[in-house]
């Protein structure tokens, strides 16, 4: 049988005959790979095994809803990043750098979700003993739990068809393969094609499916981009190796918001959710030291706070160093250049370091005053009180420009002993400061540092 050569672009898949230096498809270059394809009359043989008959248009008042045929995980940081459980034939893709907890979460998903029928959990990279090992470690005793170690596409399939399992757990989609296609597993064509396959399986049958994702270095999902447009939900689970706790995001959901995220600490029995991630954020926060201010920003409908710590020093190098560490480094140097010109601090000669405490990445806007007041803090040697909160997006012009839901912000310094809140003259109207807080409407940066 003739072996065809092919090339696929690494960024979004695009299929060419031959090399090509910048793929036209997406631009990238050298983003070209080449994959030894075999034809195979039989390799859509697993795709239509759950498909039944064949597929005809229908009307929507003759399509069945099924919008609240959820499995409740019962971790509810978990449903809370899902859009309130797992939706019954999705495919969710699950990413992360190594150890950084993907397969625990899911192992211990397993647990959870023991009243709610069989679970497959595929491992295509441990042997079934090395999963029970870190099950008893983990106290995972679901006597439902099946486990298969295979790497074999086919062998996955059957074994989904035999048991027919209420949720399925691929461990991981880079290291399973197609008997259908030569490249080696991992490729951009046989991901591609692993991914299809396990896609018309949740949808021909119903059943929920988990894939894990190895990532790059650079922190994208390994292999063609559109492995995270084929599946309906992208979580990515952010941290760092070194810290107690994880973030998982939802970058991607068909079946709810993108914006939510969820907070769990890593300990030696595993991932423990954590219900309110501020106190967890803010323990441990020195006292009367200046370059400090706490910041609330908002992950989907979860208001969060945070502290920026700022140190500003006199440089010894002709270029001034800046770092940022949880918050983009452009935007430090934007706000420093407002600083600079709006409020007249020399910082062209001043090393500056910006550091989220907890190791959380800050992109909302809302953060900008709380920043810029840390950089002046540190600046100036001047102490921002401890029960201070800023709430502000900075414009170029030094205007402090309004925000949204700016009340569960409020709520939320209240609830941990806020005092004295500053917020943007342009959210007035309909905030009422709750009892023991005082609002500071402040239109501009140089008023926000004339209160301190």
């Amino acid at each position: 049988m003739k072996v065809k050569s092919v090339f696929f672009c690494n960024e979004c898949g695009y299929e060419s005959p031959k090399w090509l230096g910048k793929c036209p498809a997406c631009g990238a270059w050298n983003s070209m790979v080449e994959e030894k394809i075999k034809p195979d009359t039989n390799r859509n043989s697993a795709k239509s095994s759950f498909a039944g008959e064949k597929a005809v248009p229908k009307t929507l008042n003759d399509i069945a809803s099924d919008a609240e045929a959820r499995i409740e995980t019962r971790i509810s940081e978990l449903d809370r990043v899902l859009g309130g459980g797992v939706v019954k034939g999705s495919l969710v893709l699950v990413g992360g750098d190594p150890g950084i907890g993907k397969s625990t979460l899911l192992l211990q998903m397993c647990e959870t979700l023991k009243t709610s029928g069989c679970i497959l959990y595929v491992s295509a990279e441990e042997s079934d003993k090395q999963i029970k090992m870190r099950a008893e470690r983990l106290a995972v005793r679901n006597p439902r739990l099946l486990l298969l170690a295979e790497t074999d596409l086919d062998g996955v399939c059957d074994a989904i068809h035999s048991h027919k399992p209420d949720v399925v757990i691929i461990d991981s989609v880079q290291t399973v393969y197609s008997g259908g296609i030569s490249s080696a597993a991992g490729s951009v064509s046989q991901v591609r094609e692993v991914t299809a396959t396990l896609m018309s399986v949740a949808k021909g049958s119903g059943t929920a499916v988990f894939i894990v994702g190895h990532v790059t270095k650079e922190g994208a999902i390994a292999g063609p981009k559109v492995l995270e447009h084929m599946v309906d939900c992208v979580l990515y689970f952010e941290g760092e190796r070194h810290q107690f706790h994880r973030i998982l995001r939802a970058v991607k959901n068909r079946f709810g918001s993108t914006n939510e995220i969820g907070v769990f600490e890593m300990t030696d029995t595993g991932l423990q959710e954590v219900r309110n991630p501020s106190l967890m954020l803010l323990s441990g926060r020195p006292e009367n030291v200046s370059g400090s201010c706490v910041i609330c920003t908002l992950e989907g409908t979860r208001p969060m706070l945070a502290e920026v710590q700022a140190l500003v020093s006199k440089s010894n190098f002709p270029a001034p160093r800046r770092m940022s560490t949880g918050i983009d480094y452009n935007r430090v140097c934007l706000l420093m250049a407002v600083l600079e010109k709006r409020v007249g601090f020399n910082l062209s000669t001043q090393d500056a370091y910006v550091n989220v405490i907890g190791g959380i990445k800050i992109d909302e806007p809302a953060a900008d005053l709380g920043v810029a007041l840390a950089i002046a803090s540190g600046y100036k040697d001047v102490t921002i009180p401890n029960n201070v909160l800023a709430i502000g997006e900075v414009g170029l012009t030094g205007e402090i420009r309004a925000v949204n839901s700016i009340g569960k912000r409020i709520a939320e310094g209240a609830k941990l002993g806020f005092g004295i809140i500053l917020v943007p003259s342009g959210n007035t109207k309909g905030v009422t400061a709750p009892e023991n807080v005082k609002l500071h409407h402040v239109a501009n940066l140089r008023e926000a540092l004339n209160i301190f």
